[in-house]
């Protein structure tokens, strides 16, 4: 699996508040770490059952991570760098990522030692046409009242194929080398 991450703390990057609510007021974050239940409400987990699966581990006590949002997707549009796979078809997904810890949430350093174990422990995975990239990103959290800057990772996996079909094969091969990777590095930073 060829996995990478990167670092996006310029102006023009992505955030994210912590908990988030859509503008329109109809999406906001759902704590599914310690209301497992809410998965029921997420349009995503319905539709995709091993988006689901990655969202129930990912928050699970062995985890030492929860989940803020999450997209699935089938594109024919691929990348300069994805056409090494000589595929048709990309199935991709985001979940970001936030740590338990309130410590870790405010800590550069624990984000960036987790994101090169993450791409270093899948790199060492079983050859699937999938990818993974994680993003260090900045993250505002919001709690009684006052916003604490600190950061977020977003974990985004991506399988190839000849068709949708193919390709979301090797997205879910390459979700759930992610899913046991996020358990493995949770264990050695309880």
């Amino acid at each position: 699996m060829d996995a990478d991450f990167s670092i996006e703390l310029g102006n023009d990057d992505p955030v994210l508040d912590f908990p988030w609510t859509d503008p329109a007021g109809k999406l906001a974050y759902l704590d599914l770490k310690r209301h497992p239940e809410l998965i029921a409400k997420i349009e995503e987990a319905q539709r995709f059952p091993e988006l689901k699966e990655f969202l129930c581990a990912a928050n699970s006590p062995r985890t030492a991570v929860e989940t803020a949002k999450c997209d699935a997707w089938a594109t024919t549009e691929l990348s300069p760098e994805e056409e090494i796979y000589e595929c048709s078809c990309k199935f991709a997904s985001y979940v970001d990522l936030v740590f338990c810890d309130a410590a870790r949430r405010l800590s550069f350093g624990a984000h960036e030692d987790f994101a090169g174990k993450l791409v270093k422990l899948l790199t060492r995975a079983t050859e699937v046409a999938a990818t993974l990239e994680a993003c260090i990103r900045r993250c505002y959290f919001e709690r009684d009242g006052s916003t604490k800057d600190g950061f977020y990772c977003t974990i985004y996996v991506s399988g190839f194929g000849s068709d949708e079909n193919d390709a979301r094969q090797q997205w879910r091969m390459g979700l759930k080398l992610v899913q046991n990777a996020l358990i493995q590095l949770s264990a050695e930073i309880e």
